[in-house]
């Protein structure tokens, strides 16, 4: 736990804030570069988001990097290797969180998407190797994440990359 907690102390003042700003992550496909979101990006990445859910959310995707306080905190995109104007083909945001409910820290991937016309090429599994990468570096041994019941793509791609059912079950409540 010494190096998460190394790493809860490192700050950097604005994006990227992750390790990975160190450069870029090696990835299977010479076309592909995945690297730290900036905000510059911001564009696409509510484009994007905007495309794959048909939900428009500018306002979300504005305060979410506002509010990225440190550096156990991780936004990557993917984005054409070598291209002039760098389009982004998918994008992924994890996290640490620690101690909810008992849970030892542990990395949470909490958004994934692709371009429609980009997916099955590898990319989702570049950024879910890069994100897991930058949890392994802050000291961290699992990452979990959440899917909806009927989201049978989200479920196929994360059970293919070795991810199952782990100790917790999510409950909710209509207000």
């Amino acid at each position: 736990m010494g190096d998460f907690e190394g790493a809860k102390k490192r700050m950097h003042e604005d994006l990227p804030t992750s390790s990975a700003a160190q450069g870029p992550h090696r990835t299977g496909s010479p076309g592909l570069h995945i690297r730290p979101a900036t905000r510059a990006d911001l564009d696409q990445v509510i484009a994007l988001d905007e495309e794959v859910t048909n939900i428009a959310k500018p306002d979300y995707w504005r305060s979410l990097l506002d509010r990225r306080p440190g550096p156990e905190q991780f936004f990557l995109v993917a984005t054409e290797a070598g291209a002039s104007a760098a389009r982004i083909l998918g994008f992924m945001l994890g996290e640490i969180r620690a101690w909810e409910f008992g849970s030892e820290p542990c990395g949470w991937v909490y958004t994934l998407s692709v371009r429609e016309d980009a997916r099955l090429h590898g990319i989702g599994q570049a950024l879910f190797d890069a994100m897991s990468d930058e949890f392994r570096k802050a000291g961290v041994s699992k990452v979990r994440t959440m899917v909806g019941r009927d989201s049978r793509l989200h479920m196929l791609f994360f059970r293919a990359l070795g991810m199952m059912a782990g100790p917790y079950i999510e409950l909710e409540k209509e207000l």
